[in-house]
């Protein structure tokens, strides 16, 4: 699954679009609402840790895929929206090469 620079990177939009969802829904209403700031202290650092590794990982695909500037501006501006990485994840499915399967010998 993580044999290729697209799929790291689908995992890795995935997992820091899942941070900042529990960053947004959970640890912010817990920090305004709940007055518990350590909740936002924690998922926002899991967050920022996630978003350089997107980063990263963005970069690495970039080079890989020989991709203009166009395709990971587009991937970079929808991880900012909620919700959007999910979109980006079916494009880059759609961009994996398909795994290879072993010739089998004729029976």
């Amino acid at each position: 699954m993580l044999s290729t620079a697209i799929n790291r990177l689908r995992v890795i939009s995935l997992i820091e679009a899942l941070s900042y969802l529990i960053l947004l829904g959970i640890a912010m209403p817990l920090k305004y609402i709940g007055g518990e700031p350590l909740a936002v202290r924690i998922v926002g650092m899991a967050h920022g840790v996630l978003f350089c590794l997107f980063c990263c990982a963005l970069l690495h695909a970039m080079l890989v895929q020989k991709w203009s500037l166009k395709p990971p501006f587009w991937i970079f501006a929808a991880s900012l929206v909620p919700f959007a990485p999910l979109w980006v994840e079916r494009w880059l499915k759609k961009q994996s090469p398909a795994p290879s399967t072993p010739n089998q010998p004729a029976a």
